[in-house]
């Protein structure tokens, strides 16, 4: 009887890592999919925009 209680805490979290996983797989894209992307695409623009260009030199140096 030991082997069950050795087993079953593993067994559950899979369980709910496979349900976790088939709720985000099924959540991607629909209507809110373009919303989404525009405000990553955004928060991309902002961090990149401070930095210099690849070989340049920073403009505050």
């Amino acid at each position: 009887m030991d082997y069950v209680s050795a087993l079953l805490p593993p067994v559950v979290m899979a369980v709910f890592f496979i349900g976790l996983v088939r709720v985000i797989v099924k959540t991607q894209g629909g209507a809110a999919k373009a919303k989404e992307d525009a405000a990553v695409d955004a928060a991309l623009a902002r961090t990149e925009g401070g930095r210099p260009a690849a070989g340049g030199t920073p403009t505050d140096a």
